[in-house]
């Protein structure tokens, strides 16, 4: 285990960049997902997350693993695997996330925090999947339909993913209701 990863604070940039050249800590990063160990686990994430923001197509081989954590019934798990998910349909040629859409989406009415994160994110996906944008603002429109006690908190979150692909998008004034309501 990396000692620096134990630390709060650290460089993620620059172990990012380390683990594009080295399979081994690229190895360790994805086991410290599952660590014990607060402070190395968030690193992991962090590093991972900037990997898969910058270079999705480097952790693209790993997605099943990311899709494992979705269905773990710790809601850290199922935030890493949103986030990092979200990022690598940057990279997803194989159509993947088009059989995830559902599960992924399910994950509204899950603890607000896992729910705000993916209504966040849901405009990287929309960005990067054009020809899902219909189904994933019908999505982020029908959060009140969810059984998520915290409706308003990720209808926030829903607008801000809407911003990032509204002038795009072909129901703009569903959203402008949305968002007046």
């Amino acid at each position: 285990m990396l000692p620096e990863l134990e630390r709060k604070g650290v460089n993620i940039a620059n172990i990012a960049l380390k683990a594009l050249e080295d399979t081994e800590l690229l190895s360790e990063l994805l086991n410290g997902l599952q660590s014990k160990k607060d402070t190395f686990r968030s690193n992991c994430f962090k590093v991972l997350h900037y990997i898969s923001e910058k270079n999705p197509h480097r952790l693209y081989s790993k997605w099943d693993l990311f899709v494992s954590l979705l269905e773990s019934d710790n809601a850290y798990h199922k935030l890493i695997a949103v986030g990092i998910l979200a990022n690598l349909t940057h990279a997803d040629k194989e159509n993947k996330f088009e059989e995830l859409f559902d599960q992924y989406y399910h994950l509204l009415n899950d603890s607000v925090i896992v729910a705000v994160h993916l209504a966040a994110y849901s405009g990287t996906i929309a960005k990067a999947k054009p020809k899902l944008r219909y189904k994933i603002t019908q999505k982020l429109l029908s959060i009140d339909q969810t059984t998520q006690k915290h409706k308003d908190l990720v209808k926030a979150y829903a607008i801000d993913a809407f911003n990032e692909y509204f002038k795009e998008s072909e129901n703009q004034s569903e959203i402008l209701q949305f968002i007046r309501e």
